[in-house]
């Protein structure tokens, strides 16, 4: 099968003095390396768009650029062979080695990590908090401390989750009226 991998080339070959056309092969290598680079941005943006970058919030894909591993880098050399076996050029190993986001969005993604993290310490922060406090008020059950009803018990529960879900050192206040005040 004849195809023309690079029309640019057979443009500009002059035709010889006895009429046939010749290619210089240094133009036709040339010709097959803009080939297969085209052809592996193409099939490189092909796999790229077809899994998210990584886990996050708005998708939880099972398989993302940077945890897919094996199985992108299977997509991608099919991909390849597929868009290259027309010019007979069989691809034998292709890899994603680097991943990196594009200067315009990193900050963006940046902020995106910051924030799942700062989330992530907070979900801890309740969590430990909530659970200080369910032993407080068993503590102050189990040893008779003090009968609170179930006001005193929520008031109780909300100054001690502000006291320890703040970000800044609690400071002391002193309430000179009754609790119903």
């Amino acid at each position: 099968a004849m195809f023309e991998i690079d029309a640019q080339t057979r443009a500009a070959s002059k035709p010889g003095k006895d009429g046939t056309v010749t290619y210089s092969v240094s133009k036709q290598m040339d010709a097959f390396e803009n080939f297969v680079a085209v052809q592996s941005d193409a099939a490189l943006r092909q796999v790229a768009g077809q899994y998210a970058y990584d886990n996050n919030v708005v998708s939880d894909a099972a398989i993302t650029l940077r945890s897919g591993g094996d199985e992108v880098n299977v997509d991608l050399l099919n991909e390849l062979n597929n868009r290259l076996e027309m010019a007979g050029i069989e691809i034998v190993e292709a890899r994603i080695n680097y991943l990196a986001y594009a200067p315009e969005i990193a900050a963006v993604m940046l902020r995106r990590q910051q924030a799942e993290a700062i989330i992530s310490a907070r979900e801890k922060i309740v969590e430990g908090a909530v659970s200080m406090v369910k032993m407080a008020l068993e503590r102050i059950e189990d040893e008779n401390i003090i009968e609170m009803d179930s006001d005193k018990k929520a008031a109780m529960v909300s100054n001690l989750l502000v006291v320890l879900c703040a970000d800044e050192s609690a400071q002391p206040v002193l309430n000179t009226g009754t609790l119903y005040q």
